[in-house]
């Protein structure tokens, strides 16, 4: 399930990671750059995982990094901070070059006293639940898992536990200092499979950047509801909904949005796919294959009205009209190591009811053409 390659090849920014993250409040950077961090005024409620931060961050530019734009400079300083979160300081005025506010796309000139002081957001009070884990691989730095059906990733409305945040505030106690419990990436409630979190700072920046760069591989198995002829791309630019709000939709003022499948096995109806992602939005794989008119067999958003091919068997009728959910898993997840560097991948065999969903169609497509 695990195999590990040579290492990475990761840009500047990452090279310049913060050596050590101690969890708790105080963050030591040691290395080039060599800024002086302090985060200030913690408080930790019982029932309350996250923390309200007074974070205090003072580095000087060093003179390698003069001629660079205010907004550049400060990723290399503060690599452990999200450079939206860094430039949402600059635009507020929370961090300041020799005392003074300036714009992001000012150079500097080298030698500059960068300072931030700002409270980060207080959270909502998430508490950790001792929630069952399918844990595939761990370490004091990362977590994979294999996640289940109906399992919501994030609390949000409607669903305010039993989330996978709070079992992994149950699971890993230290991780609730991390921003989101150190998820990085989400699946879909009823979607299945393999997702990566983060236990430090350090690694969630890092599984982030490697997101951002496009150097993470997530790859997919789905059924579709339509006969392929083949493999192929979509690149279609994505967006909410214009007006139904809890859905994407294709559209040309979108974000870049890249799917691409190719066909494992074609049944009487239906299409067994296995798909890899180079963006990663909101609902990209069910909306991609729904807009070019292969939706994916349950999904109750962009599957419309459920079609049955003719002649199909009363088992099949039977397993189709009883699967409620998109018939997706995420199968295959590959990542460098954040800490170590190492290429490493997992893979993990699809949920038992997507199984039986592949057996019935074989079936079906067997009483077919008996040859």
């Amino acid at each position: 399930m695990l195999a590990s390659a040579a290492s990475r090849n990761p840009s500047e920014s990452r090279l310049k990671a913060l050596d050590s993250v101690i969890l708790g409040g105080l963050f030591n950077h040691s290395g080039p750059l060599n800024p002086t961090l302090l985060v200030v005024g913690l408080m930790l409620a019982p029932d309350r995982t996250f923390m309200t931060q007074t974070i205090h961050l003072q580095a000087t530019v060093p003179d390698h990094l003069g001629g660079l734009r205010l907004d550049q400079a400060v990723a290399q300083l503060f690599p452990e901070h999200s450079r939206s979160r860094l430039q949402g300081w600059i635009k507020n005025g929370e961090l300041l070059v020799d005392g003074k506010q300036l714009r992001a796309r000012e150079k500097l000139l080298g030698g500059e006293l960068v300072e931030v002081q700002v409270e980060l957001p207080q959270e909502e009070r998430w508490l950790p639940e001792a929630i069952d884990l399918d844990i595939v691989y761990e370490d004091e730095h990362i977590l994979i898992l294999n996640k289940p059906t109906g399992l919501v990733v994030h609390p949000g409305a409607g669903h305010h536990n039993g989330t996978l945040l709070n079992a992994l505030l149950h699971h890993c106690p230290g991780i609730g200092s991390v921003p989101r419990a150190g998820i990085v990436h989400r699946l879909d409630k009823e979607t299945t499979g393999l997702m990566v979190v983060a236990k430090t700072l350090e690694a969630q920046t890092d599984l982030v950047a490697q997101l951002q760069e496009r150097a993470m591989g997530r790859e997919y198995e789905a059924v579709a509801i339509g006969v392929m002829t083949g493999g192929g791309c979509v690149d279609e630019p994505m967006a909410r909904h214009s007006k139904q709000r809890q859905k994407m939709a294709v559209s040309p003022m979108g974000k870049e949005a890249i799917t691409h499948y190719r066909v494992l096995k074609k049944f009487r109806g239906h299409t067994h796919i296995r798909l890899k992602l180079e963006t990663g939005r909101t609902h990209q794989i069910r909306v991609h294959m729904a807009h070019i008119s292969y939706p994916l067999v349950g999904d109750p958003q962009y599957g419309g009205r459920m079609r049955l091919p003719k002649g199909i068997s009363l088992e099949l009728r039977e397993t189709l009209s009883g699967f409620r959910r998109q018939a997706l898993h995420a199968k295959r997840l590959e990542l460098y190591h954040p800490v170590t560097e190492e290429l490493m991948s997992w893979e993990v065999p699809l949920p038992a009811d997507m199984l039986a969903l592949l057996e019935e169609l074989a079936l079906d497509l067997k009483d077919m053409d008996p040859s």
